[in-house]
């Protein structure tokens, strides 16, 4: 190790009692997703005073936004389960490296993205199931989401990098002066100065560039084990194969998603403007309830890379079993109570009956189902976090898309309306089989005993 401040990480990582570890490290982590999800519901309760149109397009940008956010995951896990377990094994040049090169790829491919999307905006917003109605609010909204999404895919692949350091105040940070400000300018810019639904889009792209600055500042000023420059890129196959490999399940986890929402929002389209703004508010509501447990889940994923790379396993386990036990335990009680106040809070984002009709059992029964969402989460995060590429993207890609498409085509077909609402729970609940399947057969095959690292 280089110096004092690494040997006390190293300690303070695989050392410290890993329930101690994993409160520490949630806290910062549960308290940015639920900044974040805040501003998402006040997004959604702001625009809703525009209209079911205007709503909708929140909802249906949303979509796009999740792939946005995907790729930088992408690149952000794949790259900060590496730069982890190499700082197990005490490889701080490796970790650099891996960092470097998941950041400007991230930078890169969200610039693309931007400028294609751009040449085909109308027909993107109407492929993502925007309605005639709903299309005009779309566009003005993406517009600015597109301006700023290659900030917008380096900012969440730093976000990860720090959370996979072990630096989750900084990413903490990071997420907090965007949201905050964020909600403040969607305020300002819709109701003062009369912007309507560009000013929601205005806000957002001005609080992704103040959340890209505070994440950037931890690397620029040395507050991290890892640097970041271009002169550290590493584009061999074989490195850009481990990076993309082990965040595929990132990619795959959201951009499923993304597809299932523009699939979602499309069949609710055919029940009108109401049906596709209640079930965009039920998404984010139960993603609001289900953020707190992902805070705890995101923790644990430093702490399993790392030790993994220390050959700390034991510690691996007991990390894995405590938070199984405490994601589930979190994500009961507010599901209880907005399973019995699901009507009031719906009207809350959209005093429409129309709305709060569609939505209301379809928040309930998400509600019923997604207790099983944590164990099936922590699974997924500890296969990746290790580096088990194939198991953690089949599971991904199980409990995301695979079971959900088909189940809301089918459910559709044969039930309508009542069989979209259903969909979601159903896939949530058949996808504990399969995760039941791959952690028996990881921890059958993890070490009994603890090992050393290669370096010293």
């Amino acid at each position: 190790m280089k110096n004092e401040s690494q040997i006390e990480h190293y300690k303070k990582m695989t050392e410290t009692p890993v329930h101690k570890l994993i409160l520490k490290l949630c806290i910062p982590t549960i308290l940015s997703m639920l900044v974040s999800n805040i501003y998402n519901l006040v997004d959604t309760a702001f625009v809703g005073k525009l209209g079911n149109s205007a709503s909708g397009a929140v909802g249906i940008v949303f979509g796009f936004m999740t792939i946005i956010q995907a790729v930088g995951f992408m690149f952000g896990n794949g790259s900060g389960s590496i730069l982890a377990r190499r700082l197990g094994n005490k490889d701080i040049a490796g970790a650099s490296t891996t960092a470097s090169t998941g950041f400007f790829l991230s930078l890169t491919l969200g610039a693309v993205a931007s400028i294609l999307c751009f040449i085909f905006i109308k027909p993107l917003v109407m492929f993502l199931g925007s309605t005639e109605t709903i299309a005009p609010y779309a566009i003005t909204y993406i517009s600015f989401i597109l301006i700023t999404a290659p900030i917008m895919t380096a900012g969440f692949t730093l976000n990860n990098i720090l959370r996979y350091e072990g630096k989750a105040f900084y990413a903490m940070i990071g997420m907090f002066s965007g949201c905050i400000l964020n909600i403040i300018g969607d305020y300002i810019f819709m109701f003062v100065f009369h912007m309507g639904i560009a000013g929601a889009g205005l806000s957002t792209a001005i609080g992704q560039l103040v959340s890209f600055k505070f994440l950037l500042m931890p690397f620029l000023r040395g507050k991290t084990q890892s640097k970041l420059s271009i002169r550290k890129l590493d584009l061999s196959l074989g490195h850009l194969y481990d990076i993309v490999a082990t965040g595929f399940p990132s990619l795959l986890r959201q951009g499923l998603n993304s597809v299932a929402t523009i699939l979602l929002n499309s069949l609710s389209g055919g029940y009108g403007d109401a049906a596709v703004a209640a079930m965009s508010i039920v998404s984010r509501v139960f993603f609001f309830i289900f953020a707190i447990a992902l805070g705890v889940g995101q923790a644990l994923q430093p702490i399993c890379s790392f030790n993994y790379g220390a050959k700390k396993f034991s510690r691996v386990r007991k990390a894995y079993r405590f938070t199984s036990i405490m994601a589930t335990a979190i994500i009961i009680i507010p599901s209880i109570f907005v399973l019995i106040m699901a009507p009031q809070t719906i009207y809350l984002f959209r005093e429409d009956m129309d709305v709060v009709g569609f939505g209301t059992r379809a928040l309930r029964l998400q509600c019923i189902a997604g207790v099983v969402m944590p164990f099936c989460m922590t699974t997924e995060l500890l296969l990746q976090s290790t580096g088990k590429k194939l198991p953690a993207s089949i599971l991904s890609a199980l409990r995301s898309g695979v079971i959900f498409i088909p189940a809301l085509l089918i459910f559709h077909h044969f039930r309508g309306m009542a069989g979209i609402q259903e969909a979601q729970p159903f896939a949530y609940a058949m996808s504990i089989f399969p995760t039941l399947f791959f952690s028996t057969q990881y921890f059958q095959k993890l070490p009994k005993s603890d090992g050393k690292p290669d370096k010293a």
